[in-house]
C-alpha cells in the first residue's frame, strides 16, 4: 500500500468518530472491493455544505482509475460488482471524494438492481438533482453537494416513505461502520 493510501486509511479510522458524533472507538469498514480514495483530507462533517472545488487534474492525481471514472466522469460499475450493493452493516455512506456524510444504513433497502439503494438522502442538502440527458434517456443524476462528484440517479419506484431510490455507484461511497451505545441506528444527518 503507497503511503498515501495509508495516511488515508488512518484518517478514514479517525474521521469515522467525528462524522456521526459517535464514541471514541469507531472504525472504518474494511472495504472489499478497491481501497477508498487515497490522500483525501476527510473534513468535520459540516452542519451546511460548503461546495469544494478542484480541478480534473487535482482530481485525477488524488482518486483511484476507478474512482474517478465514476464521481468525474459520470462513469457507472457493472451491477452486482460494487463493494456495496450487499452490504448490511449498520453505519454510514460518505462521498469517496470529499467525506461528506450522504446516505445512512437505515435508509438503504433491497432493490433488485445490483446497486446500493436508498430511499432517501441522510439530509436533503447534501446531494444535488441535476437533469441527465446521456443515452437517449431522460433521468435524474445525484451528485454530491460538496464536490459536485456524480453518485448515481433517483428514480421514482422505490419503497415507503419516499417512493424514491437512490440508485448509488459503490465507487462513489466510503462506509463508516460507527458502534451507538444501544447498538442501534446512528443519528440522522
Amino acid at each position: 500500500m503507497c503511503p498515501s493510501r495509508r495516511a488515508f486509511a488512518a484518517s478514514l479510522a479517525s474521521f469515522a468518530a467525528v462524522i456521526a458524533c459517535a464514541p471514541d472507538g469507531a472504525t472504518a469498514a474494511a472495504p472489499t472491493g478497491p481501497e477508498p480514495t487515497p490522500g483525501v483530507s476527510l473534513p468535520q462533517d459540516p452542519a451546511t455544505v460548503t461546495p469544494i472545488a478542484k480541478t480534473d487534474a487535482e482530481w485525477a492525481a488524488l482518486l483511484p482509475a476507478g474512482t474517478y471514472r465514476v464521481l468525474r466522469e459520470a462513469g457507472t460499475e457493472r451491477a452486482f460488482s460494487g463493494r456495496y450493493w450487499n452490504n448490511h452493516d449498520k453505519g454510514a455512506y460518505v462521498c469517496s471524494g470529499c467525506g461528506l456524510r450522504l446516505f445512512a444504513s437505515e435508509d438503504k433497502f433491497e432493490s433488485g438492481t445490483g446497486w446500493p439503494s436508498y430511499t432517501r438522502p441522510a439530509q436533503a442538502d447534501r446531494v444535488k438533482i441535476n437533469r441527465d440527458v446521456t443515452y437517449g434517456m431522460v433521468r435524474e443524476e445525484v451528485v454530491c453537494a460538496r464536490c459536485a462528484g456524480h453518485l448515481g440517479h433517483v428514480f421514482d419506484d422505490g419503497p415507503a416513505p419516499t417512493g424514491q431510490r437512490f440508485c448509488i455507484n459503490s465507487a462513489s461511497l466510503v462506509f463508516v461502520t460507527v458502534p451507538t451505545p444501544t447498538g442501534g441506528a446512528l443519528p440522522p444527518g
